[in-house]
């Protein structure tokens, strides 16, 4: 593990997630935009403990698009979408953040662009386009039939027929977003002609959509089918039921991986990093930790921090959590920084996952594990999935697969006021998806006004993780709690020590740890408790998490 004192500033900061249709509409359009969430930096991070006290907002997709999928469609990766803004409002945003001490981090979509990117209208006028190879075409099969047999991720094949010249090309996500031909190096000379665009604008970092997906199998072999597969998935789930080694995680893609990650290390002293230190944070979706672990790259020539998805997928009890955190900072090398994340634009809300009452403890869990933390914006007040109506539906994985399946429940307008529109956007607009039915009672603005409520309880675990290096640079190590409905780890740097008790039930609870001492109460999940208690029997309220200092 690194020096505490040598740590970048992602590994000891907070990234929040924003999906700008979602934060804030400053135009009376129902979207969210740049200037909305340069209206609200100051709630992200005004220097006091009033604030939430983030470090870096990473931006969902702003780039030009057809919106079939809302921005990871791309139409131009170097110009900024008009319901958003401009490139003009975009540098505004980076220096206005740069002031508060905010970095911007970019989601950049490489995999595949829109089908309205002039380089795929190019590149279908003809098979002997000079980019025709930029994207992958290919043959029917001598029978007429589709060239394999992989699926597509939002339903149906990944394949789809151009009439005009007689080839399939692949997508697999909408047959609006065909995938670009990594192995070309024309594209990858004008993809990393994106990165420097950006990084010149002064970006600190990018989320790098589906990155195991860049390289396909060369041959093109099918898929064989996913024997643990969920028997009851639509029949047009086809991606849903292969086992999908032929489309994900070949090992060329690491080859490019390290040319990302030379490139960002060329923007460190300047705007770009500000400090000398960019980020690359990448979309990896596996259960298999070798395979994930790799995208660090080997003696940490990789992606900085490749997502771990692993907490959103385990089961809200002790021995689940414990095993893999154990698992995760046992196992990891030692140029491995860890991350964790509980919330995203494509999961259901962490509260509707674990319950209102855990969401205070999944909060302190996320903020003093170790490892850099991804807060989702509306997590710090413990929104809820939103109630969609199929017809004011927009995602098209919803749509498609069925409305259980859509990620617009997570996706809804954030909540600042008791307002008409939730204070998301003026009383005459209509904003993009439904606002949430308790948004007069969850909201920033009420909130703020409690000193016991769930963003006052986020403010206090950013702040105080902060300003104290066993929570963001320190050891960490689960204890004996004597108790199998309570989880406890201990922080430590050099002589720091913050044990942290978690009580993942709704039953009264008591500890009895191997640290046979009495230690100080700092925070409580309930935000009303503090003082000095023995570590021998210290009782825990039901739903309550504590942070303890020895």
């Amino acid at each position: 593990m690194p020096k505490i004192d040598k740590l970048a500033w992602w590994q000891r900061g907070v990234i929040y997630q924003i999906y700008p249709r979602s934060f804030q509409d400053s135009t009376g359009n129902g979207i969210g935009d740049l200037n909305g969430i340069i209206d609200r930096l100051d709630y992200l991070n005004d220097g006091t403990d009033q604030s939430l006290g983030i470090d870096a907002i990473w931006l969902s997709p702003i780039y030009p698009s057809p919106m079939a999928d809302f921005g990871y469609d791309v139409a131009d990766y170097c110009d900024i979408h008009p319901d958003f803004g401009d490139l003009a409002t975009f540098d505004r945003l980076v220096a206005e953040a740069g002031r508060r001490g905010i970095r911007i981090i970019m989601d950049w979509v490489p995999n595949h662009t829109s089908d309205r990117h002039p380089w795929f209208g190019e590149s279908r006028r003809s098979r002997t386009s000079p980019k025709r190879d930029w994207y992958i075409w290919r043959d029917p099969k001598p029978d007429g039939s589709l060239p394999n047999n992989w699926g597509a991720a939002f339903g149906g094949p990944a394949w789809t027929l151009d009439e005009a010249t007689g080839q399939y090309y692949l997508h697999q996500f909408l047959k609006e977003q065909p995938e670009l031909n990594w192995r070309n190096p024309e594209v990858q000379a004008a993809m990393h002609d994106v990165l420097r665009f950006w990084f010149r604008r002064g970006v600190a970092g990018f989320r790098i959509d589906v990155v195991g997906f860049l390289i396909k199998d060369a041959d093109l072999r099918d898929n064989p089918p996913d024997p643990a597969a969920n028997p009851n998935l639509p029949p047009e789930d086809i991606y849903g039921r292969q086992n999908r080694i032929y489309t994900e995680h070949q090992d060329e893609v690491h080859d490019l991986i390290r040319e990302f990650r030379r490139l960002a290390d060329e923007y460190g002293p300047g705007p770009g990093g500000r400090d000398g230190e960019t980020c690359l944070i990448g979309e990896v979706w596996s259960n298999d930790f070798n395979c994930w672990v790799r995208y660090y790259g080997e003696d940490g020539t990789g992606l900085h921090l490749p997502f771990n998805f692993g907490l959103m997928g385990r089961r809200w009890q002790v021995h689940d959590l414990r095993t893999f955190i154990d698992c995760l900072n046992g196992q990891l090398p030692a140029w491995a920084w860890p991350n964790q994340v509980l919330g995203s634009h494509d999961a259901p809300r962490i509260a509707s996952r674990v319950g209102a009452a855990q969401a205070r403890n999944a909060a302190m869990l996320l903020l003093t594990l170790r490892g850099t933390p991804f807060l989702y914006y509306g997590d710090e007040l413990g929104m809820e999935n939103g109630v969609i109506p199929r017809e004011k539906g927009q995602d098209p994985q919803g749509l498609v697969l069925g409305m259980d399946r859509s990620r617009d429940v997570c996706r809804t307008p954030m909540q600042w006021d008791a307002g008409p529109n939730a204070g998301f956007a003026a009383p005459t607009a209509e904003p993009w998806l439904p606002v949430s039915a308790d948004y007069e009672t969850r909201n920033v603005a009420v909130q703020s006004a409690d000193p016991h409520s769930m963003l006052s309880l986020c403010r206090r675990l950013v702040w105080y993780r902060r300003a104290t290096p066993a929570l963001h640079g320190g050891t960490y190590h689960s204890l004996d709690a004597g108790d199998e409905r309570c989880f406890v780890y201990l922080r430590q740097a050099g002589e720091q020590r913050r044990l942290v008790a978690l009580n993942l039930t709704g039953e009264e609870a008591t500890i009895a740890t191997p640290i046979q001492q009495r230690g100080r109460v700092v925070v409580s999940t309930h935000l009303d408790r503090k003082g000095t208690e023995s570590l021998s029997g210290l009782p825990l309220r039901p739903n309550e998490g504590i942070i303890v200092e020895l």
